[in-house]
């Protein structure tokens, strides 16, 4: 199991093929992401990285935040995440992870908080049919109708699919290929929609219900500070940091 990757998703665009023919793809910039501390098995009872993206203020983080950056020797970032890994898995602290961490063709799942609607009816929400156009229908074409019995049951069932806040909920899209990455500017192509507004925070991590390629580089891509991009051959398991979680 590897590590997936914290990214931006910066928005939508269209590649073509050698045929011709345009695949839609959401464009996702992988910046700066680097591992902030492990979690092991013997300290913390199980095994994960922590990464963070993004550059945070230093006035906007508190003094213990601060310190556990200064362990981990990287910048303030403005978000973290764990990915759950195999004990061969983590990477060495401080790692920053490239955009050929994933290779074109695999598929990877993607984690996003979806786009908030505000108060929304039932009809946009749940997709229902709404009442009739006429016969005795007036003003409420568009309500959800029966909300359930009079004296039996004598209540509305909990979970009732009725009008409400709709979007703002944690997404998950399972299978979708990566069509191509640019690791210069730190770019994964992924086909298809990803969940969520531009700007926003995607996990992307490697599908569950596919097989990995076999080109994938394990235990993922990677380069420390300045130097050259770095893979599984030479990647040594940095010491278990037992920083509290964030």
């Amino acid at each position: 199991m590897r590590s997936g990757v914290i990214a931006q998703k910066l928005g939508m665009t269209r590649v073509f093929t050698d045929a011709g023919e345009h695949v839609p793809v959401t464009v996702l910039k992988v910046d700066g992401c680097q591992v902030v501390a492990h979690r092991t098995q013997e300290v913390n009872g199980y095994t994960a990285v922590q990464l963070g993206i993004g550059h945070a203020k230093v006035k906007n983080v508190s003094k213990a935040e601060r310190g556990r950056f200064a362990i981990a020797k990287v910048e303030p970032k403005l978000k973290l995440a764990e990915f759950r890994v195999e004990a061969d898995g983590l990477l060495p602290i401080g790692a920053e992870i490239t955009a050929d961490h994933f290779v074109a063709g695999q598929f990877v799942d993607v984690t996003g908080t979806s786009t908030g609607k505000g108060f929304a009816g039932p009809m946009k929400r749940w997709n229902f049919g709404g009442l009739r156009a006429t016969h005795g229908v007036s003003v409420s074409h568009r309500s959800h109708g029966s909300t359930g019995g009079r004296q039996d049951p004598g209540k509305t069932f909990k979970n009732k699919k009725m009008a409400g806040h709709m979007g703002v909920d944690r997404v998950t899209t399972l299978n979708l290929k990566v069509v191509q990455t640019d690791v210069e500017r730190g770019l994964i192509l992924v086909e298809g929609a990803v969940p969520g507004t531009a700007g926003g925070w995607i996990f992307v991590r490697d599908a569950i219900k596919k097989a990995l390629p076999k080109d994938v580089p394990l235990p993922g891509k990677f380069r420390i500070a300045n130097d050259a991009a770095q893979g599984s051959d030479n990647v040594a398991e940095a010491p278990a940091n037992t920083v509290e979680e964030a």
